[in-house]
């Protein structure tokens, strides 16, 4: 199995189960970016308390699941991960932010056609602003390459990534980017 095949098949699971997705990471910045190598798929996910029983029951039959992390990662609003138990490879879901931000990103993730389905994605905008947060955090150049890439392949709106990163505390570290 490859990441691709992979995450439709979790993709088809989450629709069955009406749990709202939002594909992030290398695949979302594949996607609005230059394609790059990534080992795992990133999702973004809402669930509650009440969820916990219903995504330990879509993953667990042909993935290890750990129901303690699904429970943690839904009282602290953090992640957990299935691996695939045939070819390893591994998704990480991310719990949807009750901030104001991780809400209006939520609100404005796209439809997309990937890979042959209609995909839940990211915005461009709210990816950058989410590496800017990531590379706040560990001064990792990684992130600041994926701001490039998307910046220089997607149209986006500046005004919109400007206003997040001024309350986020990021502005600095955006427009040192952008004059390079």
């Amino acid at each position: 199995m490859d990441l691709v095949s992979l995450l439709k098949i979790v993709k088809k699971r989450l629709d069955k189960a009406n749990i709202e997705y939002m594909i992030s990471g290398g695949i979302a910045v594949s996607y609005w970016g230059f394609p790059r190598t990534t080992h795992d798929i990133d999702i973004v996910i809402e669930a509650q308390k009440k969820d916990k029983n219903k995504i330990l029951k879509l993953f667990e039959k042909d993935y290890y699941i750990s129901d303690e992390a699904v429970e943690e990662a839904i009282k602290n609003r953090f992640t957990f991960n299935i691996i695939d138990n045939k070819s390893g490879l591994k998704i990480d879901f991310w719990l949807l932010k009750r901030d104001a931000f991780g809400k209006s990103e939520f609100g404005r993730k796209l439809k997309k056609k990937m890979f042959g389905e209609n995909i839940s994605i990211i915005s461009a905008e709210d990816l950058i602003l989410c590496k800017l947060m990531g590379f706040e955090e560990t001064k990792s150049d990684h992130r600041l390459q994926d701001v490039k890439s998307i910046l220089q392949t997607s149209k986006v709106d500046m005004n919109y990534i400007k206003t997040w990163a001024e309350k986020q505390g990021t502005l600095e570290i955006l427009e040192d980017l952008l004059k390079k």
